[in-house]
């Protein structure tokens, strides 16, 4: 199946196996480079030269460290709980579905339905059980179910362990703007 909701999760994909080659291509390099050049120098060199019995690193000169901000308040999320309650998720079944907001729904996305936030709002949904919390976008509305305070996607169930049991016992809190009414 082919489409534009299914590109970003593919990208998303490729970008962590990259990084996770990148990673082992600068692991590996310096044990295949210095392989290399035991194989390119001359035997006869090596019988002949004493190997030393120990190498003693002098102390390299260090750099001026940058200056750390004085307020670290802006790498900081800020969180305003609200009401917790318990979760569940949709699924697989549901796949390709427009949501309330108009997208199409993808199960691997972390998104999660709630029946009054605003669309674009960042929720993280926290599993008190085992701590594990998750962010989470408002794309759609619901649950509707008198007992249930949100509905998530199958990967954000998953992330924060409830997608076993089909529906478990939640904390949430809405990414604050940073701006204030004072």
């Amino acid at each position: 199946m082919t489409g534009k909701h299914n590109q970003p999760h593919k990208a998303h994909r490729l970008a962590r196996i990259g990084f996770a080659l990148a990673t082992a291509a600068m692991l590996v390099a310096p044990a295949s480079s210095a392989v290399a050049e035991s194989k390119l120098a001359p035997a006869k060199a090596a019988e002949a030269a004493p190997a030393p019995a120990a190498v003693i690193a002098t102390p390299a000169a260090t750099a001026p460290v940058a200056a750390i901000p004085q307020t670290l308040e802006q790498d900081v999320q800020e969180f305003e709980a609200i009401k917790g309650g318990t979760a569940s998720f949709y699924g697989r079944e549901l796949r390709g579905n427009r949501t309330a907001s108009g997208e199409r729904f993808n199960p691997d996305d972390l998104t999660a339905a709630h029946p009054s936030l605003p669309f674009g709002t960042m929720l993280r949904v926290t599993n008190p059980r085992n701590g594990d919390s998750v962010m989470v976008r408002v794309n759609d509305r619901g649950p509707f179910h008198s007992n249930r305070v949100i509905d998530l996607s199958e990967a954000a169930a998953k992330e924060i362990g409830i997608a076993r049991m089909g529906s478990g016992k939640v904390e949430l809190a809405v990414l604050s703007d940073g701006t204030s009414d004072e």
